[in-house]
């Protein structure tokens, strides 16, 4: 499993997660099933984990234990599966005990040069997440109109110039498409700062990889469904890597809403699903940062659902 994938914070984060270890757990984000063998590790004999995963690699990595089950697909449909299992598969679930999410890219699928997701390998501009998936990478740069290039490299990567930016990738494809990593590094090489040229790559290819995926929505919608799939007083816990996740977390966190706008009824009451329970986001030491590059811009966020009556 640490060869497939490092976990970020693991110790900070399970810590938090699990405040009864007899509880139902949910680790949406299963990966290499670091943080789920902890948690695993943690609950005792009448402890439950549903893991879920869209990446079809991560399915060979699921645990040998009857306390565990692994769910192939993408973690915005979270409260969809716990009403299910409330309505037909355990009557007597009120709901998780705990969530967690990495949002982190796996190291695997950086590190697997077909994948797409580095530009540090020449490869197929891919960079889907499930392979059962239409949208490409390739897609994405072959096919948008050059206001919507700009409008995805300046939300999802924060690049300053990101209309000179998608002016190049159109003036690129038009000698041929733009199928792979190299292709598309060539295409660009013109506005790549002398020095960061890494830099401002991990920036494109974060942006599209943002949009192959609908990282954001689907974000979006777990946060909503997390909140509903929680019990009174269990515990979502989110690691961020980028500003974009982080706010959004935050926001919701703060107001129950990806906006951050604390909204009340008509009797004045907040409508507040969570509340905060490190008011600071939690970073890692510089020990695990040495040992592990990949963790130097993770967040841990922590929050409660809070009881109906407070």
């Amino acid at each position: 499993m640490s060869e497939y994938h490092n976990p970020v914070l693991l110790n900070e984060s399970i810590t938090a997660l699990i405040t009864n270890t007899s509880g139902t757990y949910a680790d949406v984000t299963f990966g290499g099933g670091g943080h789920s063998s902890e948690i695993l590790r943690r609950l005792s004999p009448e402890g439950r984990l549903i893991a879920f995963d869209r990446d079809e690699d991560a399915l060979k990595n699921a645990i040998d234990d009857k306390r565990f089950s692994l769910i192939h697909n993408n973690f915005r449909f979270i409260h969809n599966y716990a009403l299910l299992e409330g309505a037909t598969l355990d009557r007597h679930f009120q709901g998780f005990d705990g969530i967690l999410a990495d949002l982190g890219v796996s190291s695997h699928q950086f590190d697997t040069a077909e994948r797409g997701f580095s530009f540090r390998f020449e490869a197929p501009l891919d960079m889907r997440m499930n392979n059962a998936a239409e949208k490409t990478a390739a897609d994405v740069v072959n096919c948008y109109e050059e206001k919507d290039l700009e409008k995805i490299f300046n939300l999802y990567g924060e690049i300053p110039n990101s209309g000179k930016l998608a002016h190049l990738i159109i003036t690129g494809r038009q000698k041929g498409r733009l199928e792979t990593t190299l292709a598309l590094n060539e295409a660009i090489a013109s506005i790549l700062p002398p020095f960061a040229e890494h830099k401002f790559l991990a920036k494109v290819y974060q942006a599209l990889r943002i949009e192959v995926n609908e990282e954001m929505r689907s974000l979006e919608k777990f946060l909503y469904g997390a909140a509903a799939s929680l019990r009174e007083g269990g515990r979502l816990v989110v690691i961020t890597y980028h500003s974009l996740e982080d706010r959004m977390v935050k926001n919701f966190i703060k107001a129950g809403n990806i906006e951050g706008e604390v909204k009340t009824d008509v009797f004045g009451n907040r409508n507040v699903p969570l509340s905060a329970v490190n008011r600071k986001p939690t970073l890692p030491e510089e020990s695990e940062i040495a040992g592990n590059t990949r963790a130097r811009s993770a967040k841990l966020r922590i929050a409660e659902k809070v009881y109906e009556n407070c």
